[in-house]
């Protein structure tokens, strides 16, 4: 080995290491017992052993480092050795998608966490072709997403409302941007100059109803936006308006 030179140090914790949202607040040098398909995935997908790492996250406290004690069939047993990361500070901005088909919304909820949204409010309208969502399996998709892309934050996923009691009682102090086929500023001009808490609200597959755009027009917090010149899937305006957001007053501006 040439003089000075010394072995590169393995990363810590391991990029390998298994990551895992809990529900019990971390703290340091607490045993955490992990069972049901978190432990599964651990024992019989990842297959840890005594000694091996995992990432844990409480959506509270931040990052930790836990190392695996007892790794059984049915439960696996971890203690907390050291906090890598605080949570997150999140960008105060709700995305507001309309219900879609159950696979097209299951990607609206991953990629919406992936980009960093700090709440996911569906809204039911009338052009929808669903009106429920297993909040459980969405919470999980959510999860997941948020496990896969090591955000130490979940996003809070709410119950669907209909367009009319969500407008009823929304924050007067929360700015509605609504992207409207029917055209309205650009939706990167619209939020480079916006102040304060905002909200993005993207319709169904049918597009607004023109009974919902006559309340949205009279709504004081709501604003008309455009994603560009063509027509875009619902999932699909949800993902794009979500990224300019992040680019023009989110997290992702330097």
């Amino acid at each position: 080995m040439a003089p000075g030179h010394h072995p590169r140090q393995p990363a810590w914790p391991p990029k390998s290491a298994p990551r895992l949202f809990v529900e019990q607040a971390i703290e340091q040098g607490a045993r955490v017992p992990i069972e049901g398909s978190q432990a599964h995935y651990l024992a019989r997908v990842m297959r840890v052993t005594p000694g091996d790492v995992v990432v844990l996250c409480d959506d509270a406290t931040g990052e930790w480092v836990a190392r695996v004690v007892d790794a059984g069939k049915r439960e696996v047993t971890l203690e907390v050795v050291e906090q890598m990361r605080p949570r997150e500070e999140v960008p105060d901005f709700w995305l507001c998608p309309a219900l879609l088909k159950k696979d097209r919304f299951d990607l609206v909820l991953e990629k919406a966490t992936e980009l960093g949204a700090a709440q996911i409010r569906p809204v039911v309208m009338r052009r929808c072709v669903a009106d429920k969502l297993n909040l459980e399996r969405a919470r999980a998709i959510a999860t997941e997403a948020a496990e896969q892309c090591e955000r130490t934050a979940l996003p809070r996923l709410a119950e669907p409302v209909r367009l009319e009691s969500m407008l009823r009682d929304w924050p007067p102090d929360r700015t509605i941007f609504y992207a409207d086929e029917d055209g309205g500023e650009s939706a990167s001009a619209a939020f480079v100059r916006h102040e304060g808490p905002a909200a993005l609200l993207i319709g169904p597959e049918g597009g607004i109803d023109p009974a919902e755009r006559k309340l949205l027009v009279s709504h004081s917090q709501a604003r008309p936006i455009s994603l560009g010149p063509r027509i875009l899937r619902g999932e699909t305006a949800a993902i794009a308006g979500l990224a300019v957001w992040m680019a023009a007053r989110g997290d992702w501006v330097d």
